[in-house]
């Protein structure tokens, strides 16, 4: 196994890690905790569930992890591809990272606030649970705006997919585009959730593809040792 294929197969473990724990804490614990029109019904599921709203934050604090590792092991695998989009990649990617940490703060401290309240709790919490919201809401922006130099560095790559690389920058301009449909079009939830599909099944492609195949048959291999000129005959 080539230097290439052990790089491919870490970034597809890092990404799946980010997929698993993201899936589990946004779409699996939290809508078990928060009720975005019953503050009161928010505040008593973290007093009554206290072990899983602490489990939420652990996993979005994993996934602000993996995101960042991610980010740079994306670098690390098409950097020789083309290296500006590599680093749109890593960079990109790193700034999710941050959406994440910025909303799992906020959660934790609402997990804070229901234990030892401060102010007016209930209000409190809900309006923390509504930030941590919007953070992943508003930064779709930049989950969108890393998969489109990865589908470019795909596509250049000239050892992955077509398709793939093509379905990677569809799938981020519909994330880039799917915050300005939910706070400009506040009926158009259908067409939000739909936005994000193309990306989805993009991004699990590529997680599958890493761990499967590394790379595919027509990747270089480790650069070829330089070719020194004949030393001079001696005359």
């Amino acid at each position: 196994m080539h230097e290439l294929t052990r790089t491919a197969r870490m970034t597809g473990l890092f990404y799946l890690g980010m997929a698993i724990t993201a899936v589990l804490g946004f779409l699996v614990i939290r809508p078990q905790l928060f009720v975005a029109g019953d503050p009161d019904a928010t505040l008593a599921n973290l007093v009554t569930h206290d072990s899983l709203a602490r489990a939420g934050v652990a996993l979005e604090m994993a996934m602000v992890v993996t995101q960042a590792l991610t980010a740079a092991w994306f670098y690390r695998l098409f950097r020789t591809v083309n290296s500006f989009a590599a680093s749109g990649i890593a960079a990109f990617g790193l700034v999710n990272a941050v959406v994440g940490l910025v909303s799992a703060v906020m959660l934790a401290t609402a997990i804070q606030v229901s234990a030892d309240p401060v102010g007016e709790p209930t209000a409190t919490v809900q309006i923390l649970y509504l930030v941590s919201l919007n953070m992943w809401g508003v930064g779709a922006l930049f989950f969108g705006l890393w998969l489109i130099p990865m589908g470019w560095c795909v596509l250049r790559s000239g050892w992955m997919p077509r398709v793939l690389g093509w379905l990677l920058m569809v799938g981020g301009v519909g994330y880039v585009l799917s915050p300005f449909v939910l706070y400009l079009a506040r009926d158009a939830q259908v067409l939000f959730d739909a936005m994000a599909y193309p990306a989805s099944i993009g991004e699990f492609w590529m997680v599958g593809y890493l761990l499967v195949r590394g790379v595919g048959r027509k990747a270089p291999d480790a650069a070829p040792p330089p070719v020194h000129p004949p030393a001079a005959v001696a005359g």
